[in-house]
């Protein structure tokens, strides 16, 4: 449910279109960044393909690493630190152990069955894409026409389904390229399971989400009062359909997280009315970021990011040792593309599952 607030904003609304513009709401100015982002960097490659502007896979590959690694890695790290502040030192506990057996499980199912690892990876990209997004709707425009469990579900598959589908459809060959170096890190003759008959496959994954973008637009569409929502998400569902489908994948998934994924949950957390998430008689680990004392609070806060710098990096150290080819096969930028892409989705899915799903009191991704 939406805080009262953010629904009195959303009411005084009078049409969808003056949002992109004319920032009205503490989380509106990073919404409109996300999405004059995307639709800038859209329409850049439609005009550059025109003029037979192409760019190298290895400017891509370093516009890929800026992105994931500079731009986004640290608000990754902010969502669990904001998520843990003021809660019980029992309750940070048993996340944090949930979180690296996460980690654990999910990187030894590479090693196992690196096939059935990527699958699981795209499946987690789709879902943090998808269901962090229906979220942020919910805090920034809302969901009216989203009716039903099923009907969001809908929603988080098709916004997710971007990020992994559409690259699918319209850069099969880099995307498979990339998908057999991230597969090399682990077993090279294991690649062989990418083969087969690729263009069926796109036949039927294109088939299928297509029906799927009809089923959502065509159900919003139905169910919509009038409020904006429904034009809200069709535009953006259609923006990022655009986005993956011109730009091209490495640049596309490497920008898409920082400008768009995170951007959006800056705006959901400057929406929503964070008074809930106060919780004054618990004592946690993190108490000293709160405390009054300017000093003790700045120390904390430098001893928060330190430890979480070494652990983020010192688990990415402890992949590639453990790695029998860590660059996949596929050069210094490729592979560590390939290589980081891995990395990131070993670490993403506990923090959707742990951090998003299982936290049913707060979550990274939390509205109340």
């Amino acid at each position: 449910m939406l805080g009262s607030d953010v629904c009195i904003h959303m009411s005084n609304r009078s049409q969808f279109v003056p949002s992109w513009l004319v920032p009205e709401a503490a989380g509106d100015l990073p919404l409109t960044v996300s999405r004059l982002s995307l639709l800038a960097l859209a329409a850049a490659f439609a005009v550059g393909y025109g003029a037979g502007f192409a760019v190298p896979l290895e400017v891509q590959a370093g516009v890929y690493l800026l992105g994931m690694v500079a731009m986004n890695l640290p608000h990754g790290g902010y969502e669990h630190f904001e998520n843990l502040r003021r809660r019980a030192a029992s309750f940070q506990g048993k996340y944090i152990v949930a979180y690296l057996v996460g980690i654990a499980a999910f990187g030894a199912l590479f090693f196992v069955a690196p096939v059935a690892g990527l699958g699981l990876a795209v499946t987690v990209a789709v879902a943090k894409g998808g269901f962090g997004g229906v979220q942020s709707m919910d805090a920034l425009y809302g969901t009216d026409h989203l009716r039903t469990r099923p009907q969001r579900w809908l929603a988080a598959v098709v916004r997710g389904g971007a990020v992994m589908v559409v690259p699918m459809l319209f850069w099969t060959d880099v995307f498979y390229a990339f998908s057999s170096v991230m597969i090399s890190i682990f077993d090279p003759s294991a690649v062989s399971a990418l083969g087969g008959d690729i263009a069926t496959r796109r036949l039927v994954l294109g088939g299928g989400y297509g029906a799927l973008v009809v089923a959502h637009l065509g159900l919003g569409y139905r169910r919509a009062a009038g409020t904006g929502s429904f034009l809200a998400d069709a535009a953006e569902t259609l923006l990022l359909i655009a986005y993956f489908a011109l730009v091209p994948v490495v640049i596309a998934v490497g920008l898409y997280f920082p400008l768009w994924y995170s951007a959006r949950q800056v705006a959901r957390s400057s929406a929503v009315d964070d008074t809930a998430m106060t919780q004054a008689d618990a004592t946690g680990m993190l108490d000293a970021l709160d405390a009054d004392d300017p000093a003790r609070a700045t120390l904390a806060s430098w001893a928060v990011l330190i430890v979480g710098s070494v652990a983020t990096f010192g688990l990415a150290a402890v992949l590639w040792l453990l790695s029998p080819q860590p660059l996949g096969g596929g050069g210094i930028l490729v592979g560590l593309v390939a290589f980081w892409s891995i990395f990131v989705s070993i670490i993403a899915l506990p923090h959707v599952v742990v951090g998003g799903w299982l936290d049913r009191t707060r979550g990274i991704w939390y509205v109340p």
